[in-house]
């Protein structure tokens, strides 16, 4: 049996999850997503597109910029997931909208020039210009 990890929005409306394990989590410092979210930095569950499910009746699509769009609930606003046209392979969940974000643990801290001169990472995780 494969284990399903399932994550909705604040409201509940709308409806992540997806089977097996992630390809990667990591921490985003880019500019786009801490104003998506925000956030000083937001955090990423890579998961292979076919393993992947979005529904809800409030499900939007926000194309912030070419190649990219950011889904969310239309209800209450929550972010789900950052769907690029750049990694074709895998659908960016918000970590924070998983039901047990706990049980993921972020490998890596991405975009990290973008990163806020206030924040002070006191973590050894590898630092890197963009998504590996």
């Amino acid at each position: 049996m494969t284990d399903i990890t399932k994550g909705h929005c604040l409201c509940g409306q709308t409806q992540i999850q997806f089977s097996g394990d992630p390809a990667w989590v990591v921490h985003c410092h880019c500019e786009s997503c801490r104003r998506n979210c925000s956030a000083p930095y937001t955090t990423f569950v890579g998961v292979p597109r076919n393993q992947a499910e979005m529904k809800g009746w409030y499900l939007r699509a926000y194309k912030s910029s070419e190649g990219v769009k950011r889904w969310f609930c239309r209800h209450c606003g929550s972010p789900v997931a950052y769907d690029a046209k750049a990694d074709s392979e895998h659908i960016h969940f918000y970590l924070s909208a998983l039901q047990n974000p706990q049980q993921f643990t972020p490998t890596a801290h991405v975009y990290i020039e973008e990163q806020l001169s206030w924040v002070h990472l006191g973590d050894d995780l590898p630092k890197h210009l963009k998504l590996p």
